[in-house]
């Protein structure tokens, strides 16, 4: 196995046809085609599945081109800092759950590396697409949550995927509504309080399980709800529709505006907020960069009187 295999892979990878690969990489496509059935043979996978409209990807194709993007970054760093090559277009992608401090910590991320060339990706997504993209290395760090209700499910699959959990800070739970909400006047709210109001979720996918549920108390029977699939519509329905989300209730004015606002729930339970990565990577210099920006914006939760 050679760096200009795995670096052949990641072209056709990205691709999606090794006609336009090899174009890519000026080789032909018949020295293409064989570095790559050299690689399967030496490592005994099938890395492309071959189809009319071109390749994609086997299951064991996906981890191995997850190892070789870390092989190649770090390469490609070595090859930057030692031997004076060119800033080369860096990569990193961070999965998280549907928070603000993820977002805020990737700008400071973007302006604190301030490169000439990089391709930086924040996916807000679905909870096992979170744990899903870790394992498989499409991203280095997932951002999500853990609950006595949820934990014996999701640290079993995170053991089943090589994965590891650290916590950022424990928040007692809260509730999202608008400013213009009758109930937006309370200090705190009940659980009866918010039955005349429609409840806001994210919408899970085929693994809309409650189990990963991005809001806690998913169990629980409301008669008005409604899925959405991204931020930004959730906050227009939190304001256009008097609606509320159940959420850790730390939240940036700066990117959701002045006209949502987080009240503490009265109830018995928690949210130990933290990151997830994978067991068999080091953490690059993007992904740990990443993660004290993380720390930094979670500091003050994290030094608030911890949940008896």
């Amino acid at each position: 196995m050679t760096l200009l295999q795995l670096k052949y892979i990641l072209a056709v990878a990205a691709t999606g046809t090794i006609s336009e690969a090899a174009k890519q990489l000026y080789i032909t496509q018949p020295t293409l085609t064989s570095a790559i059935k050299e690689l399967e043979l030496e490592l005994g996978i099938t890395i492309f599945i071959r189809t009319n409209k071109g390749v994609i990807l086997s299951i064991e194709g996906e981890e191995f081109l997850g190892y070789a993007r870390q092989v190649i970054e770090q390469t490609n760093l070595i090859e930057e800092k030692y031997f004076g090559r060119g800033p080369v277009r860096h990569q990193f992608c961070v999965s998280t759950q549907h928070y603000s401090f993820a977002v805020e910590a990737f700008v400071e991320l973007l302006k604190e590396y301030q490169a000439d060339k990089y391709d930086f990706r924040i996916r807000e997504t679905q909870t096992y697409e979170i744990i899903e993209d870790v394992a498989k290395l499409r991203s280095e760090v997932g951002i999500l949550y853990l609950n006595s209700f949820n934990e014996t499910i999701m640290e079993k699959t995170f053991r089943e995927n090589d994965l590891k959990f650290t916590r950022l800070f424990v928040a007692k739970p809260h509730v999202f509504v608008s400013i213009f909400n009758p109930l937006a006047k309370q200090s705190t709210v009940t659980l009866d309080d918010l039955i005349p109001y429609p409840r806001l979720s994210y919408e899970q996918g085929e693994h809309n399980s409650f189990y990963f549920s991005e809001e806690i108390l998913s169990t629980m029977e409301r008669d008005k709800d409604i899925m959405v699939c991204d931020r930004a519509t959730l906050f227009n329905l939190l304001i256009g529709l008097n609606g509320y989300t159940i959420c850790s209730g730390v939240i940036s004015e700066e990117l959701n505006g002045k006209h949502i606002v987080a009240i503490p729930l009265d109830v018995d339970d928690y949210m130990e907020i933290g990151y997830i990565t994978h067991k068999k990577i080091v953490p690059g210099r993007l992904a740990s960069l990443y993660i004290d920006a993380l720390k930094r914006h979670t500091r003050y939760e994290n030094e608030k009187k911890p949940l008896a």
